[in-house]
């Protein structure tokens, strides 16, 4: 039995049952910023197509704001109707209950180029509502390794290696400064994005180096580069790797952002080693929190957070009931948050688990249960995501905005 209610309950179900294609939701994607994953169409779907896959709109935004990623799936009792101009509506078929919902726009930055030519979608920036987010190098150094047979990449991680698909953003293996040229171009389009759309909040992220020093060095250089042009003095956050700890007192010294969140992504050194190999391998997992602490006391409670991936753990190999997946994810947020780190859930669909009968309703009690119980966890401690790291307007797979929000509106 669901403990939510509201806009929390309706995007875990969204989340994780997904939404199944139908012509209106096709439609959407004309004046939606578009998924990055296609809508696969399964065997024996009806395929209006043709072509066996088909674009999407990315985001579902409900009337009291709340952001759901789109996950297609042809098993879905979810489905879209409904136009641009008469409106959408979200359906159940299990009981038709009916939720009028919008998509995120196609903002005309998606469409546009900088002064020399390169789209701004390839310039090293995406939003997520109200966040713009910033990796001008996405190429992860994690997947060009590995040690004894097994790539050094984290399980549930498509960013992918240094190659001919990050060339135009001048990164390549091996070299750690940003390209003058490449941060110019994300300027262009931050400017574009910032002048069109209200951006509350920037995230600095980018892949991984094996060396955390040189990783720091890389990072340094793009917050500058961005203090120096954010104009509108929007908080920004630093989604690096587990840097050298004088590189983060550097990052305060010089004002470089407000909020840190290195992504411990695995609570328990077992899971962390099987899940984030590289990271085990290259940073260390007490070094990680270690560095997390760090920032702690360098930022202060509240300020300090790391993203961590929910449902990975429920694959087959790991061999995890839901339950106990749960408990463990708890034991690590009451941890954390003792230490002054707040942890931040974004929900994974597990791939292999989806071979079992009752996979929706594992994914589903296993999120239900992490993020209720971590929410009495935060007040307990006295800890609450600030909404200049992030808020329910660009938590799109994430919970605990749309829960302390639902909460402060219930007292």
């Amino acid at each position: 039995m669901s403990t939510l209610a509201g806009s929390p309950a309706l995007k875990v179900q969204v989340m994780c049952e997904g939404i199944r294609y139908t012509p209106a939701l096709g439609a959407a994607a004309a004046h939606s910023m578009p998924n990055y994953y296609p809508y696969r169409f399964k065997p024996g779907e009806p395929d209006p197509t043709g072509r066996g896959s088909a674009t999407i709109p990315y985001l579902i935004n409900t009337p009291d704001g709340t952001e759901i990623r789109i996950l297609g799936d042809g098993d879905s009792p979810w489905h879209i109707e409904g136009s641009q101009a008469e409106g959408y509506r979200l359906v159940d078929d299990r009981s038709g209950r009916s939720v009028s919902v919008a998509f995120e726009p196609m903002y005309p930055w998606l469409t546009q180029k900088t002064s020399d030519g390169l789209p701004f979608a390839q310039a090293g920036v995406q939003v997520h509502g109200d966040m713009l987010v910033v990796n001008v190098a996405p190429g992860c150094e994690y997947f060009l390794h590995k040690h004894e047979g097994q790539s050094m990449r984290c399980a549930f991680c498509a960013y992918g290696a240094p190659d001919e698909r990050t060339k135009h953003l001048g990164q390549i293996s091996g070299r750690v400064e940003i390209l003058q040229p490449t941060l110019e171009r994300m300027r262009e389009a931050m400017d574009a994005v910032i002048a069109q759309t209200e951006i509350r909040h920037i995230y600095l992220v980018g892949g991984s180096l094996t060396d955390a020093r040189k990783e720091g060095e890389r990072f340094l250089q793009l917050a500058r580069f961005v203090k120096a042009h954010n104009r509108h003095r929007i908080p920004v956050a630093l989604g690096s790797g587990a840097i050298a700890d004088d590189q983060i007192a550097q990052f305060k010294a010089e004002q470089l952002v407000d909020h840190v969140c290195f992504n411990l992504e695995m609570w328990s050194e077992p899971l962390f080693n099987q899940v984030c190999p590289g990271k085990a391998r290259y940073v260390g997992y007490a070094r990680w929190i270690e560095a997390l602490e760090t920032a702690v006391r360098h930022f202060g409670r509240g300020h300090v957070y790391s993203a961590m991936v929910a449902g990975v753990e429920l694959e087959p190999e790991h061999g995890l009931e839901w339950e106990q997946a749960a408990r463990t994810a708890l034991e690590g947020a009451e941890d954390l948050c003792r230490r002054g780190i707040i942890p931040v859930y974004s929900l994974v669909w597990p791939s292999g688990g989806r071979q079992r009968p009752d996979y929706h309703a594992r994914i589903r009690n296993y999120f239900e249960t992490l993020i209720t119980g971590y929410a009495a966890i935060r007040r307990r401690h006295g800890l609450e995501v600030s909404d200049g790291f992030m808020c329910h307007r660009c938590a799109y797979m994430q919970l605990e905005c749309d829960l302390d929000r639902a909460a402060k509106a219930a007292a």
